[in-house]
């Protein structure tokens, strides 16, 4: 069974599988190309202003943002890595205060995916690929892209794709009603072609308004970056870099520049404004630099094993390179030759809480639980504040086959939740030490926050009804099993079943 901070394992799924706990998204590539839709000029004009009207719908789904899709078996995963986000967020959160963000509110999400790609999304949420980021050179060129991105979250980009649709729709509607009007003045095949062409001069207009909002944001990551002493290079740098895929078609370019059209004049635009600013010659410190190649080396060891045993080959004695070699034999399940590996780490850095939590993942996940316990808590010693190190040590103590371990486990877990409350790997586990200490009521009440917290209401209603039957009434857990039923849309005889146990909710929802 693999730890929650296991870096293959602490994502998450709607359904929690013994093995391994993954929520699968999809649909990060970008705008897709709409459907032809007037293959004839034949017909009346009616059933082509049809047709056109048809195109409206396919143009909405062409120049929309990219929405995350049910979770599934495939596709790109959200991965959590306590030491990945600490160093994201070191990069990140003075951009984003300065773009008058608290960073407390912004949620970093690292997808698990090898194509070059970043997004923006609604909630004050940025996604970094895992691709992209093992793309960047330097801390420099990674910041450029998160002060990128920190542009539309602060222009409020994601919440705008309204005025996108308007944007792209007024010469739509525009071109498709001359279409119409040629057809009823007696020229039905050039009205057909107008109306053929709505389609098309629709994704023209939203596409400049994308370009519009990307240079927008081009030049306020500039601004972020100079405001905190940081030099706008690496975003000019990282342009540069793939600007050579602005000439193939949509299906060869990196998903990153299908969402984020690139030209030459915005590329020389936004260098000419960098070049200009007071910080252009600030560089990466060492320790900057130093963490970069941690977090590339981590990903790489554990994205790609058999690449990293190539590319950090056994002479590198440097610490990123035996780093990422003593994950990419754990990953190939060679677990003795990833211990020693990281034996050695642990000795030259006694207080590095991650390698701790390393050897206790590896030891948990090859059966050696007991000896997992002691790295487990050396690892939350040394980051008490860590809500997934504490997962990792709570999941070991459940366990166990000692009593009392179970419930110090149990007390881990609810401490984790102090700091991630909504976490459903938590949820699931503690259901599973309830289970082992016979706690039936509790079980399956954290059973339904598990689901509640992954958005899935109708499973969160039926295990929170549940454990409204066999926890004792008036508790405080009955009474947020209570609240879980009544936020997940109760039928009507569902509320008239907790109006038979004086609940009486003043707005039920419905």
């Amino acid at each position: 069974m693999r730890g929650p901070n296991s870096f293959a394992a602490t994502v998450r799924t709607l359904v929690p599988s013994p093995s391994r706990s993954k929520l699968d998204w999809s649909g990060f590539a970008g705008a897709r190309s709409g459907d032809h839709l007037m293959t004839s000029r034949s017909g009346r004009a009616g059933k082509r202003l049809g047709a056109a009207i048809c195109a409206l719908a396919v143009l909405a789904s062409t120049v929309s943002a990219p929405q995350p899709a049910n979770a599934q078996n495939d596709g790109p995963s959200l991965i959590r890595d306590t030491e990945i986000e600490e160093i994201l967020h070191r990069d990140s959160d003075p951009i984003f205060a300065a773009a008058g963000l608290d960073p407390k509110n912004v949620r970093i999400l690292i997808v698990g995916d090898k194509s070059l790609n970043a997004f923006a999304t609604q909630g004050l949420q940025m996604g970094l690929n895992t691709g992209l980021i093992l793309q960047t050179e330097n801390p420099n060129q990674l910041r450029g892209v998160i002060a990128h991105e920190t542009g539309h979250l602060a222009g409020g980009h994601p919440i705008r794709s309204d005025e996108m649709m308007r944007a792209g729709l007024k010469p739509m509607i525009l071109t498709m009603g001359l279409g119409v009007l040629a057809a009823l003045a007696g020229a039905p095949d050039a009205g057909a072609v107008l109306i053929g062409n709505a389609q098309y001069a629709g994704a023209l207009g939203a596409l400049g308004y994308s370009r519009e909002q990307e240079s927008r944001a081009d030049q306020a990551g500039a601004g972020f970056l100079e405001a905190t002493g940081q030099s706008g290079r690496g975003l000019v740098e990282f342009f540069d870099n793939f600007r050579y895929q602005e000439v193939f078609d949509q299906a060869r370019r990196f998903a990153y520049f299908r969402s984020h059209p690139l030209s030459s004049e915005r590329i020389e635009v936004l260098r000419s404004r960098v070049e200009r600013l007071p910080h252009y010659n600030a560089v990466d410190t060492p320790e900057d630099l130093a963490r970069h190649e941690v977090m590339k080396a981590k990903l790489e060891g554990f994205l790609n094993p058999q690449i990293a045993l190539m590319k950090y080959k056994e002479t590198d004695t440097g610490f990123p390179a035996r780093y990422a070699r003593s994950i990419a034999y754990y990953q190939m399940k060679e677990p003795d030759r990833a211990l020693k590996l990281l034996d050695g780490l642990i000795a030259d850095h006694p207080d590095n809480p991650y390698l701790w939590e390393l050897k206790g993942q590896i030891l948990f996940e090859f059966n050696r639980v007991e000896q997992a316990e002691e790295p487990q808590r050396r690892s939350v010693a040394l980051k008490p504040d860590a809500a997934l190190l504490r997962i990792n040590l709570g999941q070991t103590l459940i366990n166990l086959n000692d009593p009392k371990k179970v419930e110090e486990g149990v007390q881990e877990l609810k401490r984790s939740l102090l700091n991630e409350p909504d976490n459903p790997v938590t949820w699931r586990l503690l259901a599973q030490a309830y289970d082992k200490q016979k706690k039936d009521g509790e079980a399956r009440l954290a059973t339904a926050e598990q689901y509640f917290s992954l958005g899935a209401v109708r499973e969160a209603k039926v295990f929170a009804m549940r454990a409204r039957e066999l926890l004792t009434k008036n508790t405080p857990d009955w009474r947020r099993a209570t609240d879980i039923v009544l936020a997940s849309r109760p039928s009507n005889q569902e509320l008239k079943d907790l109006a038979k146990d004086g609940v009486m909710p003043s707005n039920p929802g419905r």
